[in-house]
């Protein structure tokens, strides 16, 4: 080849090179690729709490929308969701062959606390990002001992200290009692009410009372608690359970204020089959617009959610709550692994998850942002109260912070 030759050849080369596409010069990590994210996850799709399993079911439906539309800068999501049974165990076992064996660069929206709780050493001793798990355990916010690991939820300190307050502003001699599932989320959540009261806590809350997700019914812990002379009822445990209480407060005709935690509130797997006639009065918290609200009909992120559960997730419950759940820590994800741009790696991947700075999101109720540090993985510190009409939740007051 002659020298004029070879330098037609090399700028021929550079040329076919610069003309390539830029995700080809990307830096990779376990987990990505030119073409392709692979993320991991467990949902409870069986057993006790399958009734969050939806919230799964929408996140995939989410990539597959994203993917449809070309992917993230390029590379197609794959989102491997696998059944645990809300079995800590079980959980376990998965999640290390998601790391081990199918290498996904993260694991996210795991759910529940003691599925969490039961993998969340191991995760960060391996540094594989645990990002916007469903759970909301204030050990999370401990970055030296969980730098890996992020909630997508407030945390049980932050809801408990907005009702504490807002049981004491309504009644300064309250009653508490507690219906808690004895696990690490019923524990954690009974802890951060106590935390959140203070020294108040021993004059106010007398009566706690635990469920095991074995049991067949609540309805002997029910009766307890109302023979306890309580005021307000406060229940701290999973769909399945939190609406058998409320439709055994109805049998009973007693009438404490009920207080719903964040994450057993849904019209569609708790009000509803809990009765809504037995819930009217009730309070809880909301980060979250509810799909039952007609204040949100018009709503340009809601618009976008229905259009989403019409031709991504058609089998999947408007009236349900948790599949907005499922909307809102997907599209969190998608925003995170944009924010990747072409580094790929875990590290970075942590990095972006560590700098966000007033985000905003179609589902999340107005004023409420999202904002994240190095130090700081508690990325939503506000809620709103709503009280049960007996038809939707209305909200009420100004936005709560602890």
């Amino acid at each position: 080849m002659s020298d004029v030759s070879r330098r037609q050849f090399n700028l021929a080369l550079l040329a076919s090179m610069t003309a390539m596409p830029v995700w080809a010069a990307g830096k990779y990590g376990p987990g990505a690729s030119d073409t392709e994210i692979v993320l991991g996850q467990t949902q409870p799709y069986s057993g006790a709490a399958s009734s969050y399993g939806t919230i799964g079911r929408a996140e995939g439906a989410y990539f597959d929308m994203v993917n449809a539309q070309g992917g993230i800068n390029g590379r197609k999501v794959r989102l491997i969701s696998l059944d645990d049974g809300y079995s800590p165990p079980k959980t376990v076992e998965m999640v290390r062959r998601l790391v081990e064996q199918d290498e996904v660069m993260a694991v996210f929206g795991l759910l529940g606390t003691a599925g969490n709780s039961a993998v969340g050493k191991y995760l960060n001793a391996k540094r594989v990002p645990q990002l916007l798990i469903s759970s909301g355990a204030s050990k999370w916010l401990d970055t030296k001992t969980y730098p890996m690991t992020m909630p997508a939820l407030p945390t049980y300190d932050t809801e408990a200290a907005i009702y504490a307050k807002y049981l004491l502003q309504q009644n300064p001699n309250v009653r508490i009692g507690v219906l808690f599932q004895n696990d690490d989320l019923g524990k954690d959540y009974l802890q951060g009410l106590h935390r959140g009261l203070g020294a108040a806590a021993r004059k106010h809350v007398v009566a706690e009372i635990s469920y095991e997700v074995t049991d067949a019914t609540v309805n002997t812990q029910v009766l307890q608690l109302k023979s306890a002379g309580i005021d307000a009822l406060i229940l701290a445990g999973t769909p399945k359970f939190v609406a058998q209480a409320i439709r055994r407060v109805g049998e009973l005709e007693w009438k404490p204020q009920i207080v719903l935690t964040n994450i057993a509130n849904s019209f569609g797997t708790v009000i509803q089959p809990g009765g809504p006639q037995n819930a009217i009065g009730a309070i809880s918290a909301a980060y979250m617009k509810d799909p039952v609200d007609p204040s949100w009909t018009d709503d340009a992120g809601m618009r976008r959610w229905r259009a989403f559960m019409d031709k991504w997730y058609p089998a999947g419950d408007k009236t349900d709550v948790y599949n907005v759940t499922g909307y809102y820590i997907a599209s969190f994800m998608h925003k995170l692994l944009e924010g990747c741009g072409n580094d790929l790696t875990r590290e970075n991947l942590m990095r972006v998850a560590e700098s966000a700075k007033n985000w905003q999101f179609d589902v999340l109720v107005p004023g409420i942002e999202v904002t994240t540090g190095p130090t700081d993985h508690g990325p939503i510190e506000q809620m709103q109260l709503m009280r049960f009409d007996g038809t939707r939740w209305v909200l009420f007051g100004d936005l709560l912070s602890a």
